[in-house]
């Protein structure tokens, strides 16, 4: 391997480069003389840029910067190229399997007979703590530290690992719990924009285990999140490999409305392309309107690429980057660097007159600014956006639609039903649309201090007319920085959210990820109890059903001041217009409109109180640890010693039994099938992130270890621990399953013909000899990044996924275990063929020697057959499932060098 790596035939084309007293080398894209790249996106730029640096003709071919440089003829060819990210960047929830995988593949070293010592991230990891803490206390002074203080105590042999894992892997910073939230940290800190390695200048980039890691995309970084599993390969050297993407361009003119925020700006761009369809694509955006954008609406943008379905949403470095640079404290000559290096190399852009734009994929997208309105999503899916003036009409009529991802399905009796319920001495009464919980939170938001100030200031105004929010609704305030709480101080809002009870719960993900906390008892009763569609609402980017909290049927994304507003009104079935959202001291009423401030009165406050200096201070403290941090005892030790008597971290099975030869590939023969699944089925349904029943699996597991209930902790504090992970696969609440009557986590065992939980039907079936599949509908997998969706289906015992349409990452994440994505052709589906999941079904797999998107049939015991495509995408991915695993294939690499 090493002997077939030659010189890059690209330094010729290197050049030096002064910046101040100092001088750097650098590929520069210009001295290649070709005329194509003045007419490349520029996110494609960034992926020729590192393909030319990294040309080796073994990892990196000439052949493979061709392709890129044609990219306008290759992008519709699903063309295969490398990508070597520049750095890795995890949470704690993907990050703690990560390292667990890492250890585990270390011992798999030694007993090989291998240097356990190669297990070790080769480009910088960064791994921020922010998915840990929870809303366990709400709307008191001491909510945060009482948080953090619980968040240590639920999480302390996690904590261990990680630290263990900080000393024992090279390249790997850990940013310590309560510093805020991955990507806001990495937008205001993390981020290189420009890397400096032994003398060469090249642009930042990234692969991250979140796939919201594109908001970084807002900086002119370009990155995206991937499985933990292919995050892993990337942190032991291996490029990516991707197909060539098309770049569907996106021009922005104009200027927003005075009284509307980059939230409702994000929702809409949000609807459009995810009508547009860019699965799988970049998403550049260009035109005047990005100048009149702050780098922060950008980050906004940036982050939903997820949920508008694209890879990347990108925004190309100009002047704006460089003003954020300096705002967040960034090192002065690196900032010079930035400037200098890439506009010597062609990655800067402008919006003069004379600037002229690249070539983009069809037809190009365009939206003027200021036709945006105020905007929702919801109730169910993030890209269902509905006008904030319409929003009564469509959640009322969703209560007697049928089931579905706007519908309820409730009669007429059961929409006029209400409950009276007793709190602190009041009697309230709850109805269809009555809100229960009102969170100020996650990254998409709270890295932009024009909508976090917005809602200090609706607040201000709120209180100063007398306004109060219903005691039993939960509210809080999740900041992804300190510098959040810095300028909240200077401009003088937060003792007013303090008042209405938005008071600072932790700086951490939250309730954006399920971590909302149990709603006080009285009300976790009568919501039980009377089965009303009850709703949040939330500055977060998912509202998927079950993951914002078990009992709130409705969930809906809005901007931060709207959350507070909607506190303020105690229900989301209220017409702005005409009905108020309360009534102040004097009784009179007060409308949203005597309580909003306009765009300009919240522009000129962040301009006077963000200042560089408050950066300096959070982030100056960050490589210092906190006190409870520091304070950790963990173990030392290159390999870590397993314990079998801990629940958050086991030794998984995943490297155990692994030798050096590839292992055989079985035909799939008669098997049955473990769910059948309709469409946009997510990652939190397959594997949730949230609190652990009582009575299922994982709960039953943990009861045996000795664990009560009220020490469970979340789904996502456990993956470290792949026995309580298998458990939990599948089992969310709102999953709705056709072998299964009903919402939940259960499916038919078909030879007995029983209905039990998903995992015991999965062990059955295992002490059986069966094998099993799953049938799904379209958009399979979507949602988070999340490698368990992935792992826990393979420890269930299952061989194959057969989807009409997957989730980038997912399908993926399949292929990094073994899993084999299969894709039903065109109008297919199992409804559209007949099936209804009680069929045996059998594929033959010819040893695991199969090409890149090749035709399989799939035998059902019925005598039906069908033909399937298979979803290995690249050559490199049909190494990877021949091997076992993205992993396995690394491993044997390592071992055989």
């Amino acid at each position: 391997l090493i002997l077939a790596m030659e010189a890059n035939p690209f330094d010729s084309v290197k050049k030096d480069l002064a910046v101040g007293d100092k001088t750097y080398s650098y590929y520069a894209l210009p001295e290649l003389n070709d005329d194509r790249i003045a007419k490349l996106p520029y996110s494609i730029r960034v992926l020729l840029e590192s393909a030319v640096r990294n040309c080796d003709e073994f990892n990196v071919t000439k052949a493979d910067v061709e392709k890129i440089l044609d990219w306008e003829a290759n992008s519709t060819k699903a063309v295969e190229i490398p990508f070597k990210p520049a750095r890795v960047i995890l949470q704690d929830f993907t990050g703690v399997p990560a390292v667990v995988d890492f250890a585990a593949m270390r011992d798999a070293m030694k007993r090989l007979g291998g240097d356990e010592n190669k297990i070790n991230p080769l480009c910088p990891a960064d791994l921020v703590i922010d998915h840990s803490i929870q809303v366990d206390v709400a709307r008191t002074e001491d909510a945060k530290d009482r948080n953090e203080e619980i968040e240590f105590e639920r999480n302390k042999e996690r904590f261990q690992f990680l630290k263990w894992g900080q000393s024992a892997f090279e390249n790997f910073l850990i940013v310590p719990p309560g510093s805020g939230i991955v990507h806001q940290v990495n937008l205001e800190y993390l981020a290189r924009v420009v890397f400096e390695n032994n003398g060469i200048l090249y642009p930042d980039s990234l692969v991250g285990t979140d796939s919201h890691t594109t908001m970084i995309n807002g900086l002119g970084v370009a990155g995206w999140g991937v499985g933990g599993i292919e995050a892993e390969a990337v942190m032991l050297g291996q490029t990516i490999s991707m197909v060539l993407p098309e770049v569907v361009g996106f021009k922005l003119t104009g200027e927003l409305s005075p009284h509307i925020t980059a939230t409702d700006l994000v929702l809409t761009v949000v609807q459009m392309l995810r009508k547009r369809g860019v699965v799988g694509k970049f998403v550049e955006f260009f035109g005047k309107g990005c100048a009149s954008l702050t780098l922060a609406d950008r980050a906004t943008i940036a982050n939903m690429a997820p949920e508008y379905g694209a890879t990347m949403g990108y925004f190309p470095i100009d002047e704006k980057t460089i003003d954020y640079l300096k705002l967040t404290a960034r090192d002065a000559h690196n900032i010079d660097r930035v400037q200098d290096y890439l506009e010597a190399t062609g990655l800067f852009r402008t919006y003069e007159e004379e600037a002229v734009d690249p070539t983009y994929s069809g037809d190009i997208l365009e939206l003027d600014l200021s036709t945006v309105v105020p905007s929702l999503s919801g109730p169910k899916r993030p890209h269902d956006r509905v006008d904030m003036a319409s929003l009564k009409q469509d959640f009322t009529d969703g209560l007697t639609a049928p089931v579905s991802f706007k519908g309820f399905g409730l009669s007429e009796e059961e929409v006029k039903k209400e409950h009276t319920f007793s709190f602190k001495g009041e009697e309230f009464t709850l109805k269809n649309g009555s809100l229960v919980i009102a969170a100020i939170t996650s990254c998409t938001n709270t890295s932009n201090p024009d909508v976090m100030l917005a809602a200090g200031l609706v607040a201000k105004k709120a209180v100063e007319k007398g306004l109060t929010i219903k005691p039993y609704i939960k509210t809080s305030l999740s900041p992804g920085s300190g510098v959040v709480t810095k300028y909240y101080e200077l401009a003088g809002v937060n003792e007013y959210l303090d008042k209405l009870g938005f008071t600072t719960a932790g700086y951490g993900c939250m309730t954006c990820i399920g971590n909302s906390g149990d709603l006080v008892p009285e009300l976790h009763q009568a919501v039980e109890e009377s089965d009303l569609v009850v709703s949040s609402v939330l500055s977060g980017n998912r509202n998927f059903e079950g993951r914002v909290h078990p009992l709130t049927r409705a969930n809906y994304l809005a901007s931060p001041p709207l959350v507070v507003a909607y506190a303020l009104a105690g229900r989301v079935d209220i017409d702005w217009e005409t009905e108020p959202v309360g009534k102040d001291t004097d009784g009179n009423d007060v409308f949203l409109r005597d309580i909003w401030p306009s765009r300009s009165e919240v522009s000129e406050i962040t301009n006077s109180v963000v200042k560089p200096e408050m950066f300096s201070e959070i982030y100056g403290k960050i490589s210092k640890g906190t006190d409870r941090w520091n304070g950790l005892e963990a173990p030392a030790g290159k390999l870590f010693e397993w314990s079998d008597d801990s629940t958050y971290i086991h030794n998984p099975p995943f490297f155990s039994t692994m030798e050096l030869d590839l292992p055989s590939i079985n035909d799939i023969s008669s098997a049955y099938c473990l769910l059948n699944v309709g469409d946009s089925i997510t990652t939190d349904h397959i594997s949730p992130a949230g609190k652990i029943a009582k009575n299922s699996p994982a709960a039953r597991y943990l009861e045996a270890k000795g664990i009560e209930a009220k020490d469970f902790n979340t789904y996502g504090a456990r993956r470290g621990n792949d026995e309580v992970m298998a458990r939990g696969t599948f089992a969310n609440v709102r999953l709705i399953n056709k072998l299964a009557v009903g919402q939940g986590p259960q499916t038919l065992h078909i030879p007995s013909g029983e209905t039990v939980p998903v995992f015991d039907a999965a062990m059955k079936y295992r002490d059986e000899g069966h094998q099993l599949i799953i049938l799904a509908g379209k958009e399979y997998g979507s949602g988070s990044s999340r490698d368990w969706a992935a792992k826990g289906p393979y420890l269930q015992g299952v061989k194959a996924v057969i989807a009409q349409t997957y989730e980038r990452i997912h399908r993926s994440n399949l292929v990094g275990m073994g899993v084999l994505p299969l894709q039903f052709k065109e109008g297919e589906g199992a409804d559209e063929l007949g099936f209804d999941g009680k069929e045996q079904f059998s594929i033959s797999l010819n040893g695991g020697d199969l090409e890149v998107n090749q035709e399989l049939t799939v035998t059902s015991s019925t005598g039906k057959s069908f033909n399937v495509i298979v979803r290995l995408d690249t050559a490199v991915e049909v190494a990877y499932f021949k091997n076992g695993g993205i992993l396995h294939y690394v491993l044997r690499k390592l071992l055989k060098q």
